[in-house]
C-alpha cells in the first residue's frame, strides 16, 4: 500500500503537468492559476487510494483522479464568485483577479476539461464511471444551491442540514474512492461499501469541523475560532441551539444573529455561552460518532484483506482525531 502524502504528491504532480491552449489566455490562465494555488489534493489522492486498495495499476488512476481534482476547484472557482470572496488559499481569487465572467466562462471549461480526464478509462468501465461522475456533480451542485438557500432561512432542521453537508462534500469522498474502487477492480458491492465509508467519513469530519470552529485551539485549528458565530452560519451547533433553547435564549440567539454591527469577541463568548448551557457540543459530537460508525460499519463488510482495512481505519482515525 502507499502512503496517503505519496498518492497527494503522484496528484501534485500530475497536476503540475496538466497543460492547456495559449489562446485565448484570458480563458485558460484562470484555470492554470487557480490549480497551481495547491490545497491537499486529498479528493484524487482517495481515488488513487482505493485503485491502490484493491491491487490496481495506480497510473491508470491518475487521469480520473485529476478529474477529481479539476471539477473540484471548478466548484470552488464558482462558489468563489456566489460568495463573493476575495481570497482563496491565501491567494486572489478568479473573479477578482480577472472579472466574473472570466471566471464563469474558465468554470465552464474546467468543468469540460473535467469529463475529457474522466473519459480517459478503459472503455469498459466509462459508463458506469461516468454515471458515478454525473450523479456526484449534480450532488455538488444541489448541495451548494442549499447551502445557499439555507442563508436566508430562518430556520433549518437538523436533517435538512446533514442532507445539504452531504451532499456538498461528503458525495464527492464517496464517488473518488468509488471510481478509484471499479477502476482497482472491486466488484459493485464492494465498490458501494467503500463509498458508504466515504460518505459517512466525510459527514463525521464536516461536523468535527462545526465543532471545533468553536471549541478548537486556533493554532492547532488553523483558522479562526467562532468564525461561523461570526458569519452566522448555520451549524449543526447552532440548529441544535435554536432546536433546544427556552424563550429567553431564542430570543438571545436571534438577537445576536439579527446585529449588524457587534464585537466578535463577545459575540462569540455569549453565543458559546449558550452553546454551553444547552449542552450542544455533546449533541454534535454523538451525531458525529454515528456517522463515523457507520463508516466503520461500511468498511467492515468490504472484502478487502486486514491490513488494508486497518489502513483506512488508520486514516479515517487520522482525519477524526484533530487536537482541539
Amino acid at each position: 500500500m502507499k502512503k496517503l502524502e505519496d498518492l497527494q504528491e503522484i496528484i501534485s504532480g500530475a497536476v503540475n503537468k496538466l497543460s492547456f491552449p495559449l489562446y485565448p489566455a484570458a480563458l485558460y490562465e484562470p484555470i492554470s492559476y487557480i490549480l497551481s494555488l495547491g490545497g491537499k489534493r486529498m479528493r484524487p489522492a482517495l481515488l488513487l487510494m482505493a485503485c491502490d486498495l484493491f491491487g490496481g495499476d495506480v497510473d491508470a488512476a491518475i487521469s480520473p483522479a485529476l478529474a477529481i481534482e479539476v471539477f473540484h476547484n471548478f466548484t470552488l472557482m464558482h462558489d468563489d464568485i456566489m460568495d463573493n470572496a476575495p481570497l482563496r488559499r491565501g491567494s486572489t481569487t478568479v473573479h477578482e483577479r480577472w472579472n466574473k465572467n472570466a471566471a464563469i466562462l474558465s468554470g465552464d471549461v474546467m468543468l469540460v476539461e473535467g469529463y475529457k480526464l474522466m473519459m480517459q478509462v478503459e472503455d469498459r468501465l466509462l459508463r458506469p464511471i461516468l454515471d458515478i461522475f454525473n450523479t456526484t456533480a449534480v450532488g455538488v451542485c444541489e448541495g451548494q444551491q442549499l447551502d445557499m438557500e439555507f442563508e436566508d432561512l430562518s430556520h433549518v432542521n437538523i436533517d435538512e442540514y446533514l442532507n445539504m453537508i452531504r451532499l456538498k462534500t461528503a458525495v464527492v469522498l464517496g464517488g473518488a474512492l468509488k471510481i478509484g474502487a471499479l477502476i482497482g477492480g472491486a466488484d459493485v458491492k464492494d465498490a458501494e461499501l467503500l463509498s458508504s465509508f466515504g460518505e459517512h467519513l466525510g459527514l463525521a469530519f464536516q461536523l468535527q469541523d462545526d465543532i471545533l470552529d468553536v471549541y478548537g485551539d486556533p493554532e492547532k485549528f488553523g483558522k479562526q475560532v467562532g468564525g461561523d458565530i461570526i458569519s452566522n452560519k448555520k451549524t449543526y451547533l447552532l440548529i441544535k441551539a435554536l432546536e433546544l433553547a427556552n424563550k429567553q435564549q431564542t430570543i438571545e440567539l436571534d438577537n445576536w444573529i439579527a446585529l449588524k454591527q457587534f464585537d466578535n469577541n463577545e459575540k462569540v463568548e455569549a453565543v458559546t455561552a449558550i452553546y454551553n448551557s444547552l449542552d450542544v457540543r455533546k449533541y454534535a459530537e454523538e451525531a458525529m460518532q454515528t456517522y463515523a460508525d457507520k463508516a466503520f460499519d461500511a468498511l467492515d463488510a468490504i472484502n478487502l484483506p486486514e491490513e488494508h482495512k486497518q489502513y483506512l481505519r488508520n486514516f479515517a482515525d487520522g482525519l477524526l482525531v484533530r487536537e482541539n
